[in-house]
């Protein structure tokens, strides 16, 4: 490697034909606008290429020419739309992906239509150059292109997109043979290509002037400095013979040929552990890789694994993800898309079923340190988990919840891809639930459960993937719970009805697979659904349900709470008698529990009650009796808000003076420093509902 010089800067090569019709592109004319009308949506320049003609290079130093120019405002946006194993990224992700890059948070569980309507929604009102990579087919990228016409999008794909009008691809093949020359100096060095002028010229014919083939060639010949560019054709040539054979179409490609045959090369060159793990590196979740995955994946050292992780880069391996991550995060890297097949069927051919198994599991055991050491900073000094972190090896430590938020977000992506293909690969079922937990905790921790709803999301679908396969009812019930909350808070009512419905199911179970508390939960959640529809009367019958439960269960917490919601409804359906009974009920089971602080608010709400059903008599020694606990409390609002209603009260009944006192006294109340309660109880009151059922405050809003 002592050799290599680069005597072109190391920047992107050659293409300076394919640049320049790309610029005419953005200066044509399209169809639309020679036809006299506007065009109907922003313009779209494709680059096609098999794998290893560089095209995205090529389309990477194009788009980001075009976000320096000045003339796209708001910058450039990128998203990747195929999985390194061939999977179609869905439209869904990558417009969330892309929706994430603008600031602009998407709703949790959105599904493809909502995502792609809201990016172009989004992009109406900007200027932006989109490089949407590796797209799987026309009706993908159709999704995706924004309407506004101040945006440009820069596609990558494997061919011409038919289906995509008014675009004329810019089709790559082989570098021109100076440049494919160049490139190879920068791996052989100008003295062997000044010494050998006509086996650089070969040696870049049997690569096809293929960048890719051509970048491997030159990582080999960097390797073996004292080796002749001859050495490299005779190398080269038994290439694709040390790689297991291809199926399908690729076994009878010559357009593959060339890259086979380079990466067969530099393979078979690497030392034994160097060449492990650069199999391995098929298992990097989304084909992202820094020192940990590369270190658990091989089970060496964090060094060695960054030392190997640079010499990949320096072979044309690997291509560095984020060089200007944020600081205190490592370097990440990618697999280059066209060497994934490759090392896949390397690893299959080379590598044991069950050592591949246990580097998966040494992975994802790595993913779930790094994330506990993540939720740990968050924690206090002295608790358990910091003391647990201060013992953890230095480099799995954070060195404060600002670097910890920062990994958290650089890595994201990758975390995510890990906790997929953790839940998709089936074999270990145990590690990928804990990944998922100790994701779903991290998350909820740095940017809590509002910012962080859209990755919960998808995060409790992949609970629910591996409890339905394993059985696990429980679990699957919660995660449905977890999805109801969430479509609930999104306003996704309908579905979320169809997920607490579907809980309800699984926690009544049979036997001992009934839960309780799942059923109790899900009855609540479906009543503050329907009471989110305005649907009061459903509303009351699905709470009336779970008070059922809860006495069954002598759960005087839960009775009292749900008669509350029943309350609220029913009062605000105007059916007050009922209303009254229910807050009677309420106020009864929370004098039982010895809940002072709620037991007066229940009795305020029926005072209230009583108001509106004109008993304005039995409203006012219930008001009374209600205050009296509150000043027991120390709840000085709660006492405030019991003096303006009995103010209003005496006002009705014709006691002006009384009413005049209760005023003059709760102003100077709320004129006074807030003190909080200092009622046991209080805080089990103000814990409110399960997600979604916000109906009771709402209800009290409304009536005041």
């Amino acid at each position: 490697m002592t050799e290599q010089t680069v005597t072109d800067g190391g920047g992107f090569l050659g293409r300076s034909r394919e640049l320049a019709g790309l610029r005419g592109e953005i200066e044509r004319a399209g169809l639309d606008t020679l036809a006299g009308r506007p065009a109907p949506r922003g313009r779209v320049l494709l680059v096609a290429g098999r794998p290893g003609t560089g095209r995205t290079a090529l389309a990477e130093a194009f788009a980001a020419e075009l976000a320096a120019s000045g003339d796209y405002p708001d910058g450039l946006l990128t998203a990747r739309l195929t999985e390194p194993g061939g999977t179609p990224v869905t439209v869904e992700r990558a417009a969330r992906e892309l929706l994430a890059q603008l600031g602009v948070a998407a709703p949790a569980g959105g599904g493809d239509e909502d995502l792609a309507d809201l990016l172009r929604e989004t992009l109406d009102t900007r200027s932006a150059v989109l490089l949407l990579d590796d797209i799987a087919g026309a009706e993908q990228l159709a999704e995706l292109v924004p309407e506004h016409r101040a945006c440009v999008v820069v596609a990558v794909a494997g061919g011409p997109l038919t289906k995509v009008p008014d675009v004329r691809p810019c089709v790559l093949g082989g570098l021109d043979r100076p440049n494919a020359i160049r490139l190879l100096e920068r791996g052989a060095g100008p003295v062997r290509i000044t010494v050998d002028p006509g086996a650089a010229d070969h040696l870049a014919e049997i690569c096809g002037d293929l960048p890719a083939a051509l970048k491997l060639t030159a990582g080999w010949l960097a390797l073996h400095p004292d080796h002749t560019l001859v050495d490299a054709v005779r190398g080269f040539a038994a290439g694709a013979e040390r790689l297991p054979s291809p199926e399908g179409d690729a076994a009878s490609d010559p357009a593959e040929l060339p890259l086979r045959r380079a990466f067969g090369l530099v393979h078979a060159a690497l030392p034994a552990q160097a060449a492990r793990l650069l199999r391995l590196l098929a298992l990097a979740p989304g084909g992202l890789v820094d020192d940990h995955v590369a270190a658990a994946l091989a089970g060496a050292p964090i060094g060695v694994a960054r030392t190997l992780l640079d010499d990949f880069v320096a072979f044309g391996l690997l291509h560095a993800a984020d060089p200007g991550g944020p600081p205190g995060v490592g370097p990440g890297y990618r697999v280059p898309g066209c060497l994934a097949p490759l090392l896949s069927g390397l690893l299959e051919a080379e590598e044991r079923p069950g050592e591949v198994l246990l580097a998966r599991a040494r992975m994802l055991e790595r993913t779930v340190r790094q994330l506990r050491a993540c939720l740990a900073t968050t924690e206090p000094a002295g608790s358990p988990a910091a003391r647990w972190l201060s013992e953890l090896p230095r480099a799995l430590r954070f060195e404060s919840p600002k670097a910890a938020a920062r990994w958290l977000d650089a890595r994201l992506p990758a975390l995510l891809a890990a906790a997929r293909l953790a839940v998709d690969d089936g074999e270990l079922d145990t590690l990928a639930r804990r990944v998922v937990a100790a994701l779903t905790r991290a998350l909820i921790a740095h940017r809590g459960t509002e910012e962080a709803a859209p990755e919960l999301y998808r995060l409790h679908e992949l609970v629910l993937g591996v409890a339905e396969r394993q059985g696990l009812t429980r679990e699957q019930a919660a995660a449905l719970l977890n999805l109801g909350d969430l479509d609930v808070r999104t306003g996704r009512l309908a579905g979320a009805l169809t997920r607490y419905r579907a809980a309800l199911e699984v926690a009544r179970g049979e036997g001992d697979a009934a839960d309780p508390l799942a059923v109790g939960r899900t009855l609540e959640s479906i009543g503050g659904t329907y009471a989110e529809l305005n649907d009061w009367q459903r509303a009351a019958d699905w709470y009336g349900r779970a008070v059922a439960l809860a006495q069954t269960r002598d759960d005087l917490a839960a009775e009292a709470r749900l008669q509350g919601r029943i309350g609220a409804v029913l009062s605000y359906d105007g059916q007050l008698e009922e209303a009254l009974r229910a807050w009677r009920a309420a106020a009864s089971a929370h004098r039982r529990c010895g809940d002072a602080h709620a037991y007066a608010r229940a009795l305020t709400e029926a005072a209230r009650v009583m108001e509106y059903a004109g008993q304005y008599e039995e409203s006012e020694r219930t008001g009374r009796e209600a205050l009296r606990l509150a000043a027991g409390t120390g709840d000085q609002r709660l006492q405030a808000a019991l003096r303006m209603r009995l103010a209003d009260t005496a006002d009705r009944l014709g006691r002006t003076d009384t009413a005049a006192v209760h005023r003059a006294v709760a102003e100077q109340i709320l004129a006074a420093p807030e003190e909080p309660p200092h009622t046991p109880g209080a805080e089990r009151d103000s814990s409110g509902p399960p997600e979604g059922n916000t109906c009771e405050t709402q209800t009290k809003r409304r009536h005041d």
